[in-house]
């Protein structure tokens, strides 16, 4: 399993991470997401690297903007 981290910019509540986790967790390969409104912190976990750019993609179809951090 590998693991990325990004950090979210826009998300405010609870609504926000289900929409974040809805779009994210969808991506072929992604076991688990984790994501917090209140750091604004989305860590993906999935069974190879996480494609970063579909992993980006994917927040903003959720309406949010990320970026990778780790």
């Amino acid at each position: 399993m590998a693991t990325s981290e990004y950090q979210v910019t826009g998300m405010t509540c609870g609504h926000c991470e289900t929409a974040v986790r809805g779009e994210v967790g969808g991506l072929p390969g992604v076991a688990h997401v984790d994501v917090s409104a209140a750091t604004g912190r989305l860590v993906v976990t999935s069974d190879t690297t996480p494609d970063d750019a579909a992993v980006l993609a994917a927040v903003d179809e959720a309406g949010y903007e990320a970026e990778r951090v780790s």
